[in-house]
């Protein structure tokens, strides 16, 4: 096959920026050179993604090779990055990165491209784009001096600002600085030096150098630029160090909300065992000789992609901490230019990257600043993240055989407390979190009792800790009649939960014969779940999180089927595709959102892409012809979104081309006040309504379940939260279930209340079934319809809490 002409990559910072010069670009040349855009995180976002430039590479090339084009600093690095990322060696000596400025260098390339030159010719004449430019003004261009990395001798401006920031330049605001610095393009050199102490001269580009500066509060710094766009540089640094960098003092503690003091209850069930305060070790660095650069810079390159969609995960399920995580991406950035230089001289990918991380740490660990040597944890976050990901290390250790201990800890992040294994933890007491947090709801799933909020414990590790996850207690070195207590409480609870699973696969009913189904809550990984009377909810967003591409119908009909045969053929619930602004999916780019929960997900964003929706309504109505199906729309406010998506139902049945399967239902997810106030006109076209209580107790009291300011504002027996829950099984009426596949439906004191009120079908974590239809059998309707009652007109959560335990 005859070569094409040379391709070309565009890598920017904006995809807006650079679609816009390729269609100048393809005026000037016509449109058969290849010309790929690698541009922007999504369509808003501002990045370049190493990933994707590997992948625009590939398109691009038809032989001849590939001319890559980059606009600012960091762009350069990911293109190098993505070299190091191709798997085709050919296809790596056939790529060159030209330094040319991207707009007229584009222009020129593609013209040369398309006139058949080879790669060399094309970066050569892209590299002399600013020859008309520089002729027009009157000569060229003065070489910018080489930047210096201590003391500029005639640096072209200098200016100065005195730091107001209460603690100095420390990671937030000094990625703010650096960022502006960056964009000021690779022929404006900014550099800083903290004038207050005599420090030497640092690249404003970097983060590590600028953080290790030292610059405290009334700091004075100065900063010298040149090259053309000094001035606007240090005029955008000014009015940046003029707004405080842009930073929110947030590092106070966050003020206790009245009411909210002391530990919190997060999930029920007593623990006594010694305590376990692990600190996620370090991973050892392999002895193992170095590979050849090539290899080892490669293996460089995965690891810290791998670690930049860690941080990436991390920001966005912390938007209010952005900043930090912006930090460390940028601290990414700057250790791997360190450790590359360790691998082109001979070091392993991990050795080479353990040095630099531990150079930059140690230079921050020196800074007089307490609050700012601190910030060498940062450094030290970020290293042992890349060296986890080159040496496949796990986040946490394992905890210490031979004993069930209680983990104390900070916090735990999501995927540290997924990672837990009840036959060895216990009970988790955390200084932090919020019951309603992720990693709370993963604890509930694995049935480990957990108290949150407790504050500093300063407890050593083996010193005895009692705690009850169901009242927020917590107890340090207990006495030995507390311990005993202690013990004989989690004794019986034992002994009730084995009681509680002998017993799992019979039906649940109450006292007086009223049945209610419980339900298990799954991912679209298939799982046994014993006692269950159906999958109340099939969390399908799982199946469509962390890929490329969303899956097809066919591999959406095997994951579903696979999770009905666990089932044993009993119904399950699809919920359809809920992520949005909150959960980007990385194929399917939507705008930054100032409050994504608020905004386009759930339903919203499936409506808005009909061609996902209805793929994944066809993989349902497909299944639904071979076992019983649920069909559970989330977010749902308005009854157009229900047309519209009963609208969408019927096309894929349609399309489907059998019918109606007889054993379909349909229904909605009640998260949002508006819903359960309209449930009587939702209902008429459903035949369930699904109570998420989580989201519906957040958006009815405006608590953010996340927030540990505010987290005990958001418990789901709130009476304004009960009575919406009342408005559902009110409105629904006898024309549809009522069901709840929140965290309450796990909460036993929740249980007579829900009954009471009208729910008929309770979906759980596995764990939590056969307790929970234990629950449901205590239940008395008539009494429990007496106790809602009153729950309704209660001063509060904690006065219902204590009507339940009355009732007892």
């Amino acid at each position: 096959m005859t070569p094409g002409p040379v391709g070309l990559v565009v890598v920017a910072h904006s995809r807006r920026l650079a679609q816009a010069a390729v269609g100048l670009a393809r005026e000037m040349a016509g449109p058969d050179v290849a010309i790929e855009v690698a541009a922007g995180l999504d369509e808003t976002t501002f990045g370049t993604d190493a990933m994707a430039i590997a992948s625009a590479l590939g398109e691009a090339d038809r032989g001849a090779g590939v001319v890559v084009l980059m606009d600012l600093g960091s762009a350069v690095l990911s293109a190098e990055l993505a070299l190091d990322l191709l798997d085709d060696a050919d296809l790596r000596d056939r790529v060159l990165l030209c330094p040319a400025p991207l707009v007229e260098g584009l222009v020129v390339a593609a013209v040369t491209a398309a006139g058949g030159a080879d790669a060399a010719t094309v970066a050569a004449e892209a590299g002399a784009a600013l020859a008309a430019k520089e002729a027009q003004l009157g000569g060229a261009t003065p070489e910018p001096a080489a930047l210096p990395t201590v003391t500029p001798d005639e640096p072209v401006t200098v200016e100065a600002f005195t730091v107001v920031n209460p603690h100095g330049l420390h990671a937030r605001p000094a990625a703010r600085l650096v960022g502006t610095a960056r964009s000021a393009g690779d022929d404006t050199h900014l550099r800083l030096r903290n004038a207050t102490t005599g420090s030497d001269w640092a690249p404003a580009t970097s983060l590590s150098r600028v953080a290790a500066l030292g610059v405290r509060q009334g700091d004075r710094v100065e900063a010298a630029a040149d090259g053309p766009g000094a001035r606007a540089a240090l005029d955008a640094l000014l009015a940046l160090a003029a707004r405080g960098f842009d930073e929110e003092v947030d590092d106070a503690p966050p003020p206790q909300v009245p009411g909210t003091p002391g530990p919190m209850p997060a999930v029920p069930g007593t623990a006594v065992g010694p305590a376990w305060t692990p600190r996620a070790a370090r991973p050892a660095v392999p002895d193992d000789p170095a590979g050849e650069p090539a290899a080892e810079r490669a293996a460089l390159g995965r690891a810290r992609t791998a670690a930049h969609e860690e941080i990436t995960r991390s920001r966005a399920a912390a938007p209010a901490q952005a900043g930090i995580f912006d930090a460390h991406a940028l601290l990414l950035d700057d250790l791997l230019t360190e450790a590359y230089a360790g691998v082109d001289g001979g070091e392993s990918a991990a050795r080479a990257w353990a040095a630099a991380a531990d150079r930059n740490a140690a230079a921050l660990r020196a800074l007089p600043d307490a609050y700012q040597a601190a910030r060498a944890a940062d450094v030290e976050a970020v290293g042992e993240q890349v060296l986890r990901a080159l040496v496949g290390a796990s986040a946490l250790p394992e905890p210490p055989p031979g004993q069930r201990v209680v983990l104390v800890a900070p916090d735990l992040t999501p995927a540290a407390a997924a990672a837990l294994d009840a036959d060895h933890v216990a009970g988790v007491a955390l200084e932090g979190g919020s019951p309603t947090a992720h990693s709370a709801v993963l604890l509930r799933a694995r049935g480990i009792p957990a108290v949150v909020g407790t504050g500093p414990l300063g407890v050593a590790d083996r010193v005895v800790v009692a705690l009850d996850g169901g009242r927020g207690e917590v107890v340090v070195d207990p006495a030995p009649e507390v311990r005993a207590a202690y013990e004989e409480r989690a004794a019986a609870e034992a002994a009730r939960r084995s009681a509680a699973a002998a017993r799992a696969s019979a039906p649940a009913e109450t006292a007086d014969g009223t049945p209610v189904l419980v339900g298990v809550n799954v991912g679209a990984d298939p799982m046994p779940a014993p006692g269950a009377d159906l999958a109340g909810l099939v969390r399908t967003e799982f199946l469509f999180l962390g890929r490329d591409t969303a899956p097809g119908v066919d591999e959406q009909v095997a994951a579903y089927r696979a999770v009905a045969e666990a089932l044993g053929g009993r119904r399950i619930t699809l919920r359809t595709l809920d992520v949005g602004g909150d959960k980007p999916l990385p194929y399917l780019p939507t705008p930054t959102e100032a409050n994504p929960f608020l905004g386009v997900r759930g339903l919203r964003l499936a409506l808005a892409t009909p061609g996902l929706l209805a793929d994944q309504l066809l993989a349902a109505v497909r299944v639904a012809h071979e076992t019983p199906v649920s069909v559970m729309f989330p977010m749902v406010s308005t009854l157009p979104e229900v047309q519209a998506a009963l609208a969408a139902l019927d096309d894929a049945i349609a399309r489907e081309g059998r019918g109606r399967p007889a054993e379909l239902q349909v229904g909605i997810m009640v998260e949002v006040p508006a819903a359960a106030l309209k449930a009587r006109v939702l209902a008429r076209h459903l035949d369930f309504l699904s109570i998420g209580t989580n989201d519906l107790t957040q958006y009815a009291l405006a608590a953010e379940r996340g927030n540990p300011a505010v987290a005990a504002l958001a418990d789901p027996l709130d009476p304004g939260v009960l009575r919406l829950v009342d408005a559902v099984c009110r409105g629904a009426g006898d024309r549809a279930l009522v069901a709840v596949c929140g965290e309450s439906a796990a909460d036993e004191a929740a249980v007579p209340l829900l009954v009471g009120l009208g729910v008929r079908e309770l979906s759980v974590a596995a764990p939590a079934v056969a307790v929970v239809k234990d629950a449901v059998r205590a239940v008395h309707l008539p009494t429990a319809r007496a106790l809602a009652a009153a729950a309704l007109d209660a001063d509060g959560a904690p006065e219902v809490r204590a009507l339940v335990a009355d009732a007892r």
